[in-house]
Parts: structure tokens; C-alpha cells; sequence
């Protein structure tokens, strides 16, 4: 098969979808792998490196679209590569169609065939969104640390305290992989965290690693409302796989907590979890409402994109195998990649999809079905 990588367009993206190494393995199975000149010079992986991989450098996205028939990508497509979609394209990619409702319609009317990481499961887990939410809950407490910096905004508080002086409190809102990630790093930074979730086994396995370092608490509104009071930075991390993040803290409950504390919302690529939040990007991260600083910044990974892009590419060099080998063909040997398939010849195939945009949808659970009429 025809595999294509072009250059991410998204403001502030520097990842690249596949590593020269990943490509080189796609070569050797006897494919065709095609990039964008360029398309990972952000994220360490140089032309000449591709190349010796047998890659073929071409010199403009629209190249890649008419001689690729697998496209694999990192972020959403963008209006401009929407155009360039064609029914015999299947698109391998990021898409969070819940946040981006224009993207989801663009893309049905493509005719497209479009698979989403973040939908793909595999025994309850989301192997190919796990590895950006375990950066993005990492980098969570990293920049609400930096965002806490009276330069920055914040109210100039060191999260790990002093001899003398009480530790920042960070309250962490899911305790998912990203969750789970901002709670290690906020523990290591030495703060007092507190983590909510109405997942009990969830909570557990918190408990489980931590102990007594993080307070665990079922979450409620009241409870949100009680822990962001006392809260220097608070992290959303809620995740309903391909639906809308449910909003768990409200404008007014902002007027509980101190000003120049900071609020960061990792789910933000699914509409977000915060009443208060909207889309931002590395170049323009932070705004503030009610006295309280938000950071939103809606591919949060796409700052470490050396260390992010080499994390996707080993976690989904195993399905774009599969895929090269056609959708009847993958779905054969790796089922998982049934919920993956989030629009197929212009219709919607998955139910959470479909959920958050209003939409009717074809069984995701049988996307062959979709793709026999398609």
C-alpha cells in the first residue's frame, strides 16, 4: 500500500506521525511510505533520515494526498487537508470530532475513510491515547507549576513549599492515564493532592500507589466545589472515549477560589471540562476569568513533540501494519480497530460520536458493514 505523512499544519504542532524507524519497517513489508519534505524536522526526525529509511520525500502536502491511499497524521485535519480527501483516502489520526463538529462534517463529506486513536480500545484501555495522556497529565502540573509563578500570572506560589511555608495544593479532577500522570509529578514536586473521580477503582489504585501522600475522594459537586477552594492549581483530566467531556466545574464555582490560582484542562480536545475554558495554543496558552488563570492549550504534547512523536509512532506502528494491509484485512486480524472507525463513506460509525455531535451513525461495531456500502 501507498502510506503518506505530511507536515501537521495545527498551530504550534511540531510531532510527526510516523519515525524514520517505524518507516523503514513499512518499507520492508513492501510498502510505499511518502512524506512531506519537512514533516519532521520539529520533532528531530530529518529528511535524510527518512530517506534512508526508503522513504520518498515529495514536496507538498496535495503530493502526498494524490499518491498516498493510507494517510497517517497526528492531529485533526485542518480545512485545507479536509480538501484534499477523497473516497479512496483512509485517514489514521487524532480527530476528537466531539470538540470539532466542522472537522466530523468536513470529513463525512469527504467520503473518507477516518480512524481515530483515541477511540481505538483494547480491553478497556485506549492504547493509542494513552501515550499523549500520559504526557499531557505530566506536562499538566508542569506548566500549572509555571503558570503559578507571579510573572506568569499566578498568585507566586512554589508548589513544593518551604521550610516553614505550606505546599501548594493541587487538586487533580479523573484519575485516568493522564490523571494518574499529573498526580505523579505533582507528588514528586512535593505538593499535598488531592484527586477526584466517580470511578471508585479508579480512586483505588490511586490509593494503591500512593497511600497517604494523595486524599482521594469521590467526586461530586459539592466535593469539586469543597477541594477548589483550597485548590492552587486544579487539572481536569475527564474523558468519555469519543463523547464530550462533561463540564465538572462551572463559572460560578470559580467564585470559590483564590485569585492567581490556575486551572488546567487537558480535555480540552474533547470541548473541555471546565465551563470557563476555550481552545487556546502554545503561543497564546493562558487567559484569565474571574481572577483565575486558564491554561487550555489543545495539543498539549505537541510541545515535547522529540519525546511524543517517537511515543505514537511505536504505539501505532502495530495498526498502520494492519491497515496497509486494507481495512477487511486489519479488521480480521486486529478487531480492536473496530472502534477506531469513526466515519466511513460519509457516515458516522461510532455511537459516542455521534452522541456529542447529535448525529445518526452506522453500528461501529460492524464497520465492515459501513464500508461495503461505501
Amino acid at each position: 500500500m501507498n502510506i503518506g505523512v505530511v507536515t501537521e499544519i495545527k498551530p504550534d504542532e511540531r510531532r510527526v506521525a510516523i519515525q524514520p524507524g517505524a518507516a523503514h519497517d513499512l518499507v520492508l513489508r513492501g510498502h510505499s511510505f511518502f512524506i512531506q519534505a519537512g514533516a519532521g524536522a520539529g520533532a528531530g526526525a530529518s529528511d535524510e533520515a527518512f530517506e534512508a529509511a526508503g522513504a520518498t520525500l515529495l514536496a507538498t502536502a496535495q503530493d502526498v494526498f494524490d499518491k498516498a491511499e493510507l494517510i497517517v497524521h497526528v492531529k485533526e485535519p485542518q480545512a485545507s487537508e479536509i480538501a484534499m480527501l477523497t473516497p479512496d483516502h483512509t485517514l489514521f489520526t487524532y480527530l476528537h470530532l466531539a470538540a470539532y463538529p466542522k472537522v466530523a462534517e468536513g470529513l463525512m463529506a469527504s467520503g473518507a475513510t477516518c480512524i481515530a486513536y483515541e477511540t481505538v480500545e483494547s480491553k478497556g484501555a485506549l492504547p493509542l491515547l494513552a501515550p499523549m495522556s500520559h504526557i499531557a497529565g505530566r506536562l499538566s502540573t508542569q506548566v500549572g507549576a509555571f503558570y503559578l509563578m507571579a510573572p506568569n500570572g499566578g498568585k507566586g506560589l512554589l508548589v513544593g513549599g518551604h521550610a516553614g511555608v505550606p505546599q501548594g495544593q493541587v487538586v487533580v479532577i479523573g484519575a485516568g492515564a493522564a490523571g494518574l500522570n499529573a498526580i505523579d509529578v505533582a507528588v514528586g514536586m512535593g505538593a499535598r493532592v488531592t484527586v477526584l473521580d466517580v470511578n471508585v477503582g479508579a480512586l483505588e489504585r490511586v490509593h494503591e500507589r500512593w497511600g497517604s501522600r494523595v486524599t482521594t475522594e469521590y467526586s461530586t459537586k459539592a466535593a469539586v466545589t469543597h477541594w477548589i477552594e483550597h485548590a492552587d492549581l486544579v487539572v481536569g483530566a475527564v474523558l468519555v472515549a469519543g463523547d464530550r467531556a462533561p463540564i465538572v466545574i462551572d463559572r460560578e464555582m470559580l467564585s470559590v477560589m483564590e485569585e492567581g490560582s490556575v486551572m488546567v484542562d487537558i480535555s480540552i480536545d474533547q470541548g473541555g471540562c471546565f465551563e470557563t475554558s476555550r481552545e487556546t495554543t502554545h503561543q497564546d496558552p493562558t487567559y484569565v476569568v474571574d481572577g483565575i488563570v486558564h491554561y487550555a492549550v489543545g495539543n498539549i504534547p505537541g510541545s515535547v513533540p522529540h519525546t511524543a512523536s517517537k511515543a505514537l509512532s511505536n504505539a501505532t506502528l502495530p495498526y498502520v501494519r494492519a491497515l496497509a494491509e486494507g481495512s477487511e484485512a486489519a479488521l480480521n486480524r486486529m478487531p480492536d480497530l473496530a472502534g477506531g472507525y469513526n466515519v466511513v463513506g460519509g457516515k458516522l460509525t461510532n455511537e459516542a460520536v455521534a452522541h456529542a455531535l447529535d448525529i445518526d451513525w452506522v453500528d461501529r461495531l460492524d464497520p465492515r458493514a459501513a464500508l461495503a456500502e461505501a
